[in-house]
């Protein structure tokens, strides 16, 4: 197995330049994450991807987008509200708590209502065992057992991983089951008249299909955008003077307690700019990996199909040549006046294989932000222990505990 690290400016360019299918996902550590991702459209390659790009990609269109902010409020409300209760409950002005899994739940129920609809309670009980999924799989051998072909051995750790698998298969296809000829616009729904057009297309080929990119949407849009939101609070919690222009700005678009539309989130610069440096710092994505599907050449070095290419993100991010000598700060303001290249910014991936749901994310991220913002303030716990730890993505390993408390709106 081959690996070409890629981190200088002019190839990672022409990296993310790159539009043809002769490059797709490494198949590095792909058996070991079958169980979690399937054939879907973040592992697949060549025209597979293609595929399933096409028909996936106009459900996390902007005019889609536009519509689901209104359920993105309604789930951050109910954050809101048990914040509030447990002040009021205690008769405090103040509280320590970790945020994190009331992020989670957040998200989950946002994506759920994306994915399944009316049926998004069932869909929450998805995510949950996708989580345990995602831990399971995580635990498992990584490059050793793919060179020498060991994940296929069956350990405990792969047995809980097909047995969870089985589990989530069996509740999308329940799912499947109770939408019939008639859905409400759910992107389950896209995705079973994806694969029973033509009624060409074996019965277990259409399920796999169906099955698989469930699992891959619930994973991006679930895990990442979570974790997002938990550095993003950390990181204000961390520089009030940002927390603070990130409340004023909320506090003027949403004068008067008015829940925020799609047009007042566009009005949130301070808090988009956050957000960009957020994830300049905390990506995601700690990698972006692509594999030759035919010899190719990249920046003049003739790489031979198989050969991974392998860029990792926050060398980029942290690249002093591209971003300056304060690269390792916390500086929002470093997005105010432009967008920065191309090749040096690559939160959601890079080139035609960039995240699909970046615009959903964003919007996801701004509505609970902003909801949260206008009602408390947030400082960092005496008992916060920082420790990012790369599993999938990079998130906090002991997770985010805030000191919240009631914040005044401006009249």
């Amino acid at each position: 197995m081959v690996f070409l690290h890629v981190s200088r400016p002019d190839l990672v360019r022409e990296l993310c330049l790159c539009v043809s299918l002769d490059l797709g996902k490494s198949s590095y550590m792909k058996a070991t994450h079958l169980p979690l991702f399937g054939e879907g459209i973040l592992k697949s390659s060549g025209h597979a991807w293609a595929h399933q790009r096409k028909l996936i990609a106009p459900e996390f269109f902007l005019d889609k987008v536009k519509g689901m902010v209104d359920l993105m409020v309604e789930s951050a409300q109910v954050i809101v509200k048990s914040w509030e209760d447990r002040l009021d409950r205690n008769d405090a002005s103040a509280m320590d708590i970790k945020v994190d899994d009331d992020i989670r739940a957040y998200s989950a129920d946002v994506i759920s209502r994306v994915c399944f609809g009316s049926s998004y309670v069932k869909g929450k009980q998805i995510f949950a065992l996708i989580r345990e999924l995602q831990k399971t799989v995580s635990k498992k051998p990584n490059l050793l057992a793919e060179m020498t072909g060991l994940s296929f051995f069956p350990t405990a750790s792969s047995r809980a991983a097909w047995r969870l698998n089985r589990r989530v298969r069996g509740l999308i296809l329940d799912l499947i089951g109770e939408i019939g000829d008639e859905d409400d616009g759910n992107l389950l729904g896209t995705l079973v008249r994806s694969a029973g057009g033509g009624g060409d297309v074996a019965a277990a080929v259409a399920e796999d299909f169906v099955v698989d990119n469930c699992k891959n949407i619930c994973f991006a849009g679930y895990e990442s955008t979570a974790v997002t939101a938990a550095w993003c609070m950390m990181l204000l919690a961390l520089h009030p003077e940002w927390q603070g222009r990130v409340r004023d700005e909320v506090q003027e678009v949403c004068a008067g307690g008015r829940a925020p539309d799609f047009p007042a989130l566009q009005k949130m610069k301070n808090l988009t700019m956050v957000i960009q440096e957020t994830l300049r710092l905390y990506p995601a994505g700690a990698v972006v990996s692509r594999q030759a599907l035919r010899e190719i050449n990249l920046g003049g070095v003739r790489l031979p199909k198989g050969v991974n290419i392998y860029v990792p993100v926050s060398t980029v991010h942290l690249d002093t040549e591209l971003w300056g000598a304060g690269a390792l700060e916390f500086d929002p303001g470093r997005f105010a006046d432009a967008r920065p290249p191309l090749h040096a910014y690559l939160p959601f991936g890079a080139g035609a294989r960039a995240c699909l749901g970046q615009r959903f994310a964003m919007a996801e991220l701004k509505v609970l932000l902003a909801l949260v913002l206008f009602r408390f303030e947030v400082a960092l716990s005496p008992e916060y222990e920082h420790s990012p730890a790369l599993r999938f993505i990079v998130e906090p390993e002991h997770g985010v505990r805030l000191v919240v408390k009631n914040a005044r709106p401006k009249c």
